[in-house]
């Protein structure tokens, strides 16, 4: 079944004194780039979900972001790091000498400040509580997540290989109308030549026939489209093909993406006609278009 790339799901929970918060989300990516925010005081909780994430996303810029707080106990779980502390009274008396050498002043430090400080305080529950139900509890609500986050990049993958099947068939029957039109002209165009061959008989003396015949047999092969008329036949069908895996198709589609827009390009430089430049216009915006889709493939 064909996946997007983007995708996103959120929940919430509760444990005794704990709440929390999942929001997971992913955007279009080369490649798989899992980025986890979650408290790493929780033992084995990293790990798992990178496994969990891993199973079902093979490509994308997935970000997981897990918001945990507690309702703290009467009396207070928290308490100074003392060696934070006094890492940062000493940077500070070191920068207040500084600044009296220079004959300026500060303001002087309120606690408050201090304590704001990332690493002043901390919650015992962090390091002193044993975080083994609450990690199970969260990797168990993390597989539902996850769950509904990959149902979600399904539920988009469809809707992309309904509108990628349309666009295909559209392609097809643009190439089968190059085709006709090709095979219709083919008679003109041989026409033409002869014509073009006569002119030059008449009004060259001395002229080499042969290097005549081959000049024009030349330009005749450039303006023949059956090669690439053939191959944008068989793109379609191998993206159609494609689209019935089960695997991850995003890389190969991008790919068949260049093709058409290879073939295309040539089609629409030996066109030499109104209709047939027309069709081959059509085309390359249909690819175009095409080709931003198949850039949400996983």
């Amino acid at each position: 079944m064909l996946k997007s790339m983007t995708g996103f799901a959120s929940a919430t929970g509760t444990l005794d004194s704990w709440s929390w918060t999942w929001e997971l989300r992913s955007v279009n990516g080369k490649g798989l780039d899992l980025r986890l925010r979650v408290p790493d005081w929780i033992d084995g909780l990293e790990i798992g979900l990178r496994k969990a994430l891993s199973a079902v996303a093979a490509r994308g810029n997935v970000t997981l972001s897990l918001r945990i707080t507690r309702e703290e106990d009467v009396g207070g779980t928290f308490q100074i790091n003392d060696g934070v502390l006094q890492s940062v009274l000493d940077a500070m008396a070191v920068i207040e000498a500084q600044v009296m050498d220079a004959g300026l002043s500060l303001a002087p430090s309120k606690a408050s400040d201090i304590l704001a400080m990332r690493g002043i305080l901390d919650q015992k529950a962090q390091s002193d509580q044993d975080t083994t139900r609450l990690s199970k509890a969260l990797l168990a609500q993390a597989d539902d997540l996850i769950q509904s986050f990959d149902a979600m990049r399904q539920s988009e993958g469809a809707a992309l290989e309904t509108v990628l099947s349309a666009q295909l068939e559209e392609i097809g029957v643009l190439t089968t109308s190059a085709e006709q039109l090709a095979k219709s002209r083919s008679d003109d165009v041989a026409a033409t030549l002869k014509r073009n061959l006569a002119k030059i008989m008449e009004a060259v003396i001395d002229v080499d026939e042969t290097r005549i015949a081959q000049e024009l047999a030349l330009l005749a092969v450039k303006a023949d489209i059956t090669e690439e008329i053939d191959r944008l036949t068989a793109h379609v069908a191998a993206a159609q093909t494609l689209l019935e895996e089960t695997a991850p198709i995003g890389r190969k589609m991008d790919f068949l993406m260049q093709e058409f827009n290879r073939e295309t390009n040539t089609l629409c430089s030996k066109a030499q006609n109104a209709e047939l430049t027309r069709i081959g216009l059509a085309l390359k915006v249909l690819i175009d278009q095409m080709r931003e889709q198949v850039q949400n493939v996983e």
